[in-house]
């Protein structure tokens, strides 16, 4: 009996050498951009599009958790740490830390260490979280200090008004009146969402200022008959520290509310829409003080003009209007 395919050779390599492009962290990346930007082609509202992460940024990453995780508890501690260094960094900048200095601790007081951690103990994540809340207390004491520098400059702070140069009136023609751009038109709902960012935020400082008053008044609070102050300060104490977290929680929530996704997101449209404004309001007075008047006057030439050639039209409307009858009663 003869088989078909008795005589077929099989090749033994199916595959191809594999590539270590396909491995490499820039592949992944491109491949990430790739596919987001597709996903965005077919969302139609702004607010729903999707943003790759920037790992070189200010913000920490966190780690998503897939079911039936056996670190499921360990990685959620750690998203927690992760949370509370991106709550510091919206507060720092909010308080005007440069995005630079907060780049600057983030470098120095996580990715160093953390290498350096690496190094020299393997892989240990809770080595890591004390890493970021170092880091915190860090990035914590740049905005208290922000704070006080403002308090002492308060009273010495005066806003610089440039004057405006002498323009010349030699033109005959009378300009179009400078109009705002779309950016300058939002500034006014921007500063609005900006100011309720401050005050939450220095009343977050408020609320840190009271709770280190009051530990430090414990440790000073000592002795055997001072046990009803110890606890009365304790319990004051640990009914501000979750006041405090969740009122820090709530801070990145106010520019969410309005489609911004990051502080940093906002912050950025906002002092562009300052800028675009504060040149809006310039360009404006300038052409006040050169056209305005003139402007002005022609305006209401313009508009005796109007009045004149309304008037030449009801006088010509009756005179037809005359004519008309007397020739009717001629016949």
């Amino acid at each position: 009996m003869i088989f078909p395919f008795q005589n077929v050779i099989y090749v033994g390599n199916l595959f191809t050498i594999k590539d270590t492009r396909f491995k490499s962290k820039n592949f992944l990346e491109e491949v990430k951009r790739s596919y987001t930007n597709l996903v965005n082609i077919y969302v139609k509202d702004d607010k729903e599009r999707l943003q790759v992460f920037d790992k070189s940024g200010i913000y920490l990453p966190t780690k998503k958790i897939g079911k039936n995780n056996p670190r499921a508890e360990q990685m959620e501690a750690d998203n927690e740490m992760r949370k509370k260094w991106n709550q510091t960094v919206d507060r720092a900048l909010v308080s005007g830390v440069p995005e630079t200095q907060i780049m600057n601790v983030k470098q120095t007081e996580i990715s160093v260490k953390a290498r350096e951690s690496v190094k020299q103990f393997g892989r240990q994540p809770q080595l890591f979280a004390a890493i970021i809340l170092l880091a915190v207390v860090a990035l914590e004491l740049l905005i208290t200090q922000i704070f006080k520098l403002a308090c002492q400059q308060a009273d010495r702070r005066n806003a610089k008004i440039e004057p405006i140069k002498e323009i010349s009136l030699e033109e005959t023609t009378t300009p179009e009146k400078p109009k705002k751009t779309p950016l300058a038109a939002k500034y006014l709902r921007l500063s609005e969402i900006y100011n309720k960012l401050e005050n939450q935020n220095y009343a977050i400082y408020q609320r840190e200022q009271q709770l280190s008053g009051l530990e430090q008044e414990l440790l000073k609070t000592k002795g055997i008959f001072k046990g009803k102050e110890r606890k009365e300060l304790q319990g004051q104490i640990d009914q501000l520290k979750p006041q405090i977290e969740s009122m820090k929680r709530y801070l990145p929530s106010i520019v969410q509310e309005y489609g911004y996704k990051t502080v940093k997101e906002f912050l950025v449209a906002y002092s562009t829409a300052k800028t675009e404004n504060a040149a809006y309001e310039k360009a404006t007075a300038n052409w006040e003080k050169k056209y305005g008047t003139k402007a002005e006057s022609d305006s209401i030439k313009a508009r005796l003009e109007y009045h004149k050639q309304q008037m030449k039209k009801r006088e010509n409307s009756r005179q037809r209007t005359y004519h008309y009858s007397a020739d009717r009663g001629a016949r």
